[in-house]
């Protein structure tokens, strides 16, 4: 049915009484008024609820307990010593819990969703947080309604009211009293809208109800709840150690105030209270530094699964290509031609692109869409439908494969125009089978070529009654449009450094099999001459699609079930699953995903919402360094906890082993000595390990398996023999010294002395567990010489300084001691660099 009798056709559609919005000089007031669209709870000072935190860890319950013993016992000079060391803890504890809290902020404010409003005749976007009642908003298809207000007008839409009145079915809304109502954190399922705000923040009926959109809290993960075990094994082996260690010295002394004392001093060193201290900071601050490369986690727990993803799911458009669609060919069917962009679109490709442009929407947003109607206008600069059409009715996208229809009524006529997958029109349509064969082979080598193509068709309806069902209307064939969309230039690269690190790359795509398995090619992707289709995914069994996703890296015809569950089946097979995503339909899949990854530009608010990470700029290659970062994050964090294992060993046993084998100075260490050990260790864990940059090969290996320990046994083993013969040979220092009769004060400076310089090389020692010390130095971390030059003034200032020394019950010792010190440190923990030496090359112990 060729077109004829063209009108001009607007370009875009104007708001109902050119609404120009609020004017901008009004703002200032109407924010003082209203103030900031945010749900306002009652507020409790932050820094309080921290400190109060702090003072309910075990380690600050234990120094309370051991600082009051010390003034029972009539030793004020150790009570005010132990406050001061408490104030030490607390003030270093509130640092980092303030620095977490501050980056966490941070990340909020970068996922705080944004929304267009027209202020003074033009259209602004802004944060969500700064919307004022009297606002005119823009909403659109999977947007989250930032603020409750009043439709004034409307395409297609429906709304997800679900968070308000629990009723998943989307409700449709228009321009009328009554039904003109939307509230705040309600979803546009479908179509667009202009739309009045009425109130904000706590006005609105989410906020009456006393309900927040963002307080939901995310459950613990994998790797949290390994460490909370690990930490409350740890503080229940303390407690019944505190119980031995107790009854011993009561059995020996019969004080009980004493006993309490050292048993105190023993449950101290056995808490390792600063894993949770690190688990945070590293979570915390990794996120936040990711978020200023623009890469945006919603969660600081994202961070843990990022280093352990194996396989990575990525939508075709957008995320591999550039999204950028343009119109390559049109084949017109009733002439039987192939028309090509580089001859120029004339007569005979008119009615297949003018059909296509009526079955889109006027104002579109889809990329099809939006290059079918730029493709139209520069060929029709006058631009040109049917004269006096009015479109009356819309079927929405849907079925498997989709398609959509729009009914238009001119006079006692209504004309339908329908596009969609090219397999579907042509099932609707009347023609031979020649013809569809014909249609077939057409579409094929048009897909096989990288582009995308969609079917048009037409109709007339006649009897003035829809039917229910699109399919249903006397469909004539119009023909073929072939769309090109563009790899991005940098994405072969950047799917090669993912390959590189053991991660695998499927492609998830609405497009035919055909284009997939072209633009799969064209950017690298493994094994791209197999596919398997939605339908095909859906009718499978789990364990059949278990085993066809080990081989198949191309999907094609997917729609949001057969997403889901291919990203089920590979969850359940094991692998830790990241998928990109920036549709309306995507948001399911991406909830799914271990992390969903939405795109910042060009994704839909839905995806934003459902993701857990979200790429500002679209690039890919972002993904790549985001998966850098969680690699190193973890693996620092393992340094972090491996050494703070290791030290704890020598602690503990200097504190427990001369007590159970009746030495002569059973008891050489009290709290004091002990915290201020753990005020040097608790910041090198935290803060240093944090800062240490990634190791070199660390994108080269395999992504560890999420499910398994935090720590394999030769890892666990390596980091207990470590902290052995570190114990081995303080204790060594301590029996020689002890048996030739050194005072008590001078074998604790021996030993508290040993345990420092023990604490500086251990360090070092674990920056890696595969290369030396002089491969690490070479990496830079600018807290290398502060913790360097912090610990020799601690260890210069307890031995040097004649007021310290007395407060820490120590003597002074001579060069040749402390050089003995010096020499049983360096050998206790420099024999692991050897170790590393003769392991074999090519072996790698996970870091």
């Amino acid at each position: 049915m060729p077109l004829q009798n063209v009108i001009q056709m607007p370009a875009k559609i104007v708001d109902p009484g050119d609404i120009v919005g609020l004017s901008s000089a009004n703002i200032s007031e109407l924010q003082r008024k209203f103030g900031k669209n945010v749900f306002r709870r009652e507020s409790k000072p932050e820094t309080l609820i921290i400190v109060w935190g702090i003072v309910r860890e075990p380690m600050f319950i234990l120094l309370i307990a051991a600082c009051a013993l010390y003034f029972i016992l009539g030793q004020p000079d150790e009570g005010f010593m132990m406050l001061v060391a408490m104030a030490l803890v607390g003030a270093i504890s509130v640092y980092q819990e303030v620095k977490s809290s501050n980056a966490i902020k941070a990340l909020k404010h970068l996922t705080n969703s944004n929304v267009s409003v027209l202020r003074d005749g033009i259209t602004l976007l802004i944060a969500a947080e700064d919307l004022v009642p009297g606002d005119i908003m823009l909403l659109q298809e999977g947007m989250n309604i930032p603020a409750d207000a009043i439709v004034l007008q409307q395409n297609d839409l429906t709304v997800n009211e679900s968070i308000v009145t629990g009723e998943s079915a989307p409700v449709e809304k228009n321009e009328k009293d009554g039904n003109n109502i939307i509230f705040q954190g309600t979803t546009i399922n479908s179509g667009k809208c202009t739309a009045r705000v009425t109130a904000t923040a706590n006005q609105t009926v989410l906020g009456q109800l006393g309900t927040s959109i963002d307080t939901f809290q995310s459950p613990k993960t994998l790797l949290q709840m390994q460490i909370g075990q690990f930490v409350r094994r740890m503080a229940f082996l303390g407690l019944m150690a505190f119980a031995l260690i107790f009854a011993i010295n009561f059995l020996h002394n019969g004080s009980v105030t004493s006993s309490l004392l050292f048993s105190l001093t023993l449950a101290m060193s056995v808490v390792p209270e600063e894993i949770p201290v690190a688990f945070s900071s590293f979570m915390a601050l990794g996120a936040y530094k990711m978020s200023r490369l623009g890469i945006i986690s919603r969660q600081p727990q994202v961070v843990e699964n990022l280093g352990a993803v194996s396989v990575i799911c990525l939508d075709k458009t957008g995320t591999i290509t550039e999204d950028n669609m343009q119109v390559k060919s049109i084949y017109d069917f009733e002439t039987d031609q192939l028309i090509s962009a580089q001859d120029g679109f004339h007569a005979e490709a008119e009615s297949v692109l003018g059909y296509a442009v009526l079955a889109s929407e006027k104002d579109p947003f889809d990329s099809m869409e939006k290059a079918i109607v730029t493709c139209w206008n520069s060929n029709h600069p006058s631009g040109a439908v049917f004269p006096g059409i009015k479109m009356i009715f819309e079927y929405p996208l849907e079925g498997r494969p989709p398609m959509m229809t729009h009914v238009y009524e001119q006079g006692n006529t209504r004309i339908v125009a329908g596009k969609g997958a090219t397999e579907r029109i042509v099932s609707i349509c009347k023609m031979s089978k020649e013809d569809a064969k014909k249609i077939s082979r057409y579409n094929t080598s048009l897909a096989s070529q990288g582009y995308r193509v969609i079917a048009v068709a037409s109709g007339i309806n006649s009897n003035g009654q829809l039917p229910v069902s699109q399919n249903d209307f006397d469909w004539r064939f119009q023909g073929l449009l072939a769309l090109y969309d563009p790899p991005k230039k940098d994405i072969k690269a950047t799917l090669q450094q993912f390959q590189m690190a053991g991660i695998k790359i499927k492609m998830l795509t609405g497009d035919n099999a055909e284009t997939a398995m072209n633009i799969a090619g064209q950017v690298g992707i493994a094994n791209n001459r197999r596919y398997v289709t939605g339908e095909q995914v859906v009718d499978m069994n789990d364990r059949w699609l278990q085993e066809t996703i080990k081989e198949t890296n191309v999907f094609a015809r997917m729609f949001p079930m057969a997403k889901l569950k291919v990203i089920e089946a590979l969850s359940k097979s094991g692998e830790i699953v990241a998928m990109t995503g920036d549709g309306v339909n995507d948001g399911p899949a991406l909830k799914r995903a271990d992390i969903g990854i939405a795109m910042g530009k060009k994704g839909t608010e839905i995806a934003r919402l459902a993701s857990d990470l979200v790429l500002t700029d679209d690039r890919l290659g972002k993904l790549s360094t985001a998966v850098g970062e969680g690699r190193k994050i973890f693996n620092n964090l393992k340094k972090a906890i491996r050494y703070i294992i290791t030290i704890h060993i020598p602690i503990i046993l200097v504190a427990s082993v001369p007590l159970i084998l009746g030495w002569v100075y059973p008891n050489i260490f009290t709290p004091i000595h002990v915290i201020f050990l753990e005020l040097i260790m608790g910041p090198t864990c935290s803060i240093f390990f944090e800062r240490e940059p990634i190791e070199e090969d660390l994108m080269k290996r395999s992504p560890r398996n999420r499910n398994k320990a935090l720590f394999n046994g030769q890892e666990l083993s390596i980091s207990i023999v470590q902290g052995l013969i570190i114990a081995a040979g303080v204790l060594s220092l301590y029996y020689y010294f002890m048996i030739n009769h050194a005072s008590l004060e001078l074998t604790r400076t021996i030993v508290f002395t040993t345990i420092l310089i023990n604490n500086i090389f251990l360090t070092f020692a674990t920056r890696s567990f595969t290369k030396s010390i002089l491969t690490t130095i070479k990496r830079r971390n600018n807290l290398v010489v502060p913790l360097l030059a912090v610990s020799a003034i601690f260890l210069a200032t307890i031995l040097l300084v004649p007021f310290v020394r007395e407060l820490f019950k120590l003597s002074p010792i001579s060069m040749q001691q402390f050089w003995l010190c010096f020499g049983v440190a360096f050998v206790s923990v420099m024999w692991f660099e050897v170790y590393k030496i003769s392991l074999r090359p090519g072996t790698h112990m996970q870091q």
